[in-house]
């Protein structure tokens, strides 16, 4: 049963969609065609009466409702890999699940011993920065293939973070540029005599100058005051 993409989010791609690897019910498996190996010879031989066949019958059920489980088990749990994050989910009516964004995994570590890297499982370990700090999932196919396509997501993520913020810087407005510096003012006129203009009204006059960007702070400051001095 694959994973519905209808729980993927928006532009969220799905990558991989993992059940754990057939060996997660070897031993069911195993059990139960021992069970029924050992339930038919005992009835073709005819040995041991009616209450061993009672016997058997009750082991092959038994192996067959382990065998039952552990496939439900199997077929209700995914390692799913997203564009995003990493989601685990477990089971029908008691479930459990977790997500791990791309972007706050620390470190990926695969286990495999001789006759796992024969069958192609192993454990995949990966570290968050999350409260648990690190999750383990066991019978993963194929886990170090698993850890190079997690890091490759990873760093498409980066990437993805890099361009918005690109984007970002490449939509703001250039500031404006700075005016150009006004023409240097002409020269004071001399002293005008006493019934010229005042002192407060050459002031006044040299204000408006500097308001209309005529002239510069300093240039203000400075006929200001020398302006003044002539009081």
């Amino acid at each position: 049963m694959a994973y519905s993409e209808l729980m993927l989010r928006e532009n969220e791609k799905l990558v991989l969609d993992l059940h754990p690897h057939w060996w997660y019910f070897a031993k069911a498996l195993a059990a139960t065609v021992v069970a029924v190996g050992l339930a038919l010879a005992v009835l073709v031989s005819g040995v041991g009466g009616d209450v061993l066949r009672i016997v058997m019958a009750v082991l092959v059920v038994a192996a067959l409702v382990w065998l039952a489980e552990r496939y439900v088990h199997w077929v209700t749990t995914y390692f799913i890999l997203t564009s995003d994050r990493i989601i685990f989910r477990q089971g029908i009516v008691a479930k459990r699940g977790m997500e791990i964004p791309l972007q706050r995994i620390n470190t990926i570590f695969f286990n495999q011993r001789l006759f796992e890297r024969l069958l192609g499982l192993g454990d995949l370990k990966i570290e968050s920065a999350s409260r648990t700090g690190a999750e383990v999932f066991e019978d993963i196919r194929h886990p170090d293939k698993v850890q190079h396509e997690i890091y490759g997501q990873m760093e498409a993520v980066e990437n993805r973070g890099f361009d918005r913020i690109s984007d970002k810087l490449s939509g703001v407005p250039a500031a404006p540029s700075a005016p150009a510096p006004a023409p240097p003012a002409p020269a004071p006129p001399a002293p005008a005599p006493a019934s010229g203009p005042s002192v407060g009204d050459r002031i006044a006059e040299l204000h408006q100058l500097h308001q209309q960007g005529a002239i510069t702070d300093a240039e203000f400051e400075a006929k200001k005051a020398e302006l003044l001095r002539q009081m």
